[in-house]
């Protein structure tokens, strides 16, 4: 679990239940316009664990690439056996 001290912080909850993610929070863990918050309450416990859900652009980006591994123009096959050789 994620507890740094140097952040805590407090906000206030507004009429409209609305409340503003200080800045320095907002710029540690990368949070942007469009980014969704999941808040999920912990049982048994008066806190509540708030998951980031980053914009479908940036979990795009986040994907690019991923896939290489997977490519077609890899040997796979080769990589497998030259990879079972060196483990002896």
């Amino acid at each position: 679990m994620y507890h740094d001290l140097s952040l805590t912080m407090i906000t206030t909850v507004t009429q409209k239940n609305m409340v503003t993610i200080p800045a320095e929070v907002g710029r540690k863990f990368g949070i942007k316009p469009g980014y969704k918050l999941d808040w999920e309450p912990v049982e048994g416990k008066d806190e509540i664990l708030v998951r980031i859900i980053p914009d479908r652009g940036e979990l795009a980006r986040r994907l690019l690439g991923a896939g290489k591994k997977f490519s077609p123009e890899r040997e796979g096959v080769n990589e497998l056996i030259a990879e079972r050789e060196a483990e002896g």
